[in-house]
């Protein structure tokens, strides 16, 4: 990689929604950095995919939890390494269960993992993205960040406070020409979805003016729209994807 081209970072990018992003930024002539946790053939995976189109990708394992790797890993491999100039935080995990059995290290978890890792990862990347004056940054919310879901009120919190770092850090950033927004996608096909049985599927269908489960191709494409320069007056915004489900 060189520290001329632009480049994408995707947290969490080996898989699902992450994966596609990845793939559809390189397609759009970003150099993508996308990180994992486990499984690093899955990984690699992508990256061959995207080399076998043309593009340049690397893939690194981070654990965003981890407030100090993030910051170790934004000096290694990103500051004065590599032109930043899109940051996806699509990192997360999920571990529900209801309110009353929830155990407090289930919640803190997923507080940590798909809220504070978002928050470093913005606060590393606004640094060196406050330099060069320019800067997109999506964050991956949900809908039931929205509209809430019984079983998830970990995820649903962590989800939706997502939405405030988003409009907060588009306030203070705009000033130095770097956006920040949110997507929110609705129910997706994905590894997490792909147990459903046919049955919940129906349920959910219902609800969905569209009557059907969205793509992660479909959210990559709104992520990679919001890190373009079609999108260059957008800023503190929640697209939603998800096929008209609201609260």
């Amino acid at each position: 990689m060189n520290n001329e081209t632009p480049t994408a970072l995707v947290t969490g990018g080996s898989r699902g929604i992450g994966r596609a992003i990845a793939q559809t930024l390189a397609r759009d002539g970003f150099q993508v950095i996308l990180t994992y946790v486990s499984r690093p053939e899955e990984a690699e995976a992508v990256v061959a995919s995207i080399a076998e189109a043309g593009g340049q990708a690397r893939a690194c394992k981070l654990n965003v939890g981890d407030a100090q790797a993030v910051a170790d890993f934004f000096a290694a491999e990103i500051k004065d390494k590599v032109n930043l100039a899109v940051l996806v935080n699509n990192a997360g995990i999920t571990k529900d269960g209801f309110l009353v059995r929830m155990k407090d290290e289930d919640f803190d978890a997923v507080m940590n993992v798909n809220l504070r890792g978002a928050f470093v990862c913005t606060r590393e990347a606004a640094k060196i993205m406050s330099k060069k004056r320019f800067g997109r940054i999506v964050n991956i919310s949900s809908v039931v960040g929205q509209m809430g879901n019984a079983g998830q009120v970990n995820y649903a919190s962590a989800k939706a406070a997502l939405l405030g770092l988003t409009k907060s850090c588009a306030k203070e950033l705009a000033a130095r020409n770097i956006t920040v927004n949110a997507v929110a996608p609705g129910f997706i096909e994905t590894d997490m979805t792909a147990s459903l049985s046919d049955e919940v599927r129906a349920e959910y269908a219902k609800v969905i003016p569209l009557r059907r489960m969205g793509s992660a191709q479909e959210v990559a494409d709104a992520v990679a729209f919001l890190a373009s320069d079609r999108a260059s007056y957008i800023t503190g915004q929640v697209l939603a994807v998800n096929g008209g489900m609201y609260c």
